[in-house]
């Protein structure tokens, strides 16, 4: 998925891309990611001025994934809005305050630019950290695995802390 700068800057109208990617293998080692969609790309690049091509839009995908909780098996749309701007030519050597005002602005050498780099890390930035099946999950019980959305399992599951364990025994006579 790439884009052309000059015929960027150069044409009047802003171009608009609409692409689906394939970007499994960027997931590829999340144990909870089970299978995702292919991720759609609405994106529209336009000249900003000053040789800078600003790529604004929207990402979507469908993952399936499991609950972090209770192990239900769940889909989840992740939306992330895309926002890079692009020069030509190489970053130039600044002082430390006109440097932070740039930050946003990616150089690159040749005319055309890759989108996609850009793309995947703008998903895996939006990636959900623990998927939830809702909000309120009580997950597994860690004694016997009973799913506590459904029973209760009776266990005991007061924690103790083991440093204060044989205060208790204390009490107890």
């Amino acid at each position: 998925m790439y884009i052309n700068l000059r015929q960027v800057t150069s044409s009047e109208a802003p171009v608009k891309i609409y692409q689906s990617l394939d970007v499994s293998r960027v997931v590829k080692g999340r144990k909870d990611i089970l299978a995702m969609g292919p991720l759609q790309v609405d994106l529209q690049a336009e000249a900003v001025g000053g040789d800078v091509v600003e790529v604004k839009g929207k990402l979507t995908a469908e993952l399936d994934m499991t609950c972090s909780r209770c192990l239900k098996p769940l889909k989840q749309v992740v939306q992330a809005e895309f926002a890079e701007s692009f020069k030509q030519g190489e970053a130039p050597e600044t002082d430390m305050q006109t440097q932070d005002e740039d930050d946003d602005l990616q150089y690159v050498a040749d005319d055309k630019v890759d989108l996609v780099p850009y793309v995947e890390e703008t998903l895996l930035l939006h990636l959900p950290y623990a998927a939830l099946c809702q909000e309120s999950c009580k997950g597994l019980c860690p004694n016997c695995g009973a799913d506590l959305n459904e029973q209760e399992c009776g266990c005991n599951r007061e924690v103790i802390d083991p440093r204060l364990a044989a205060l208790g025994d204390f009490f107890k006579k």
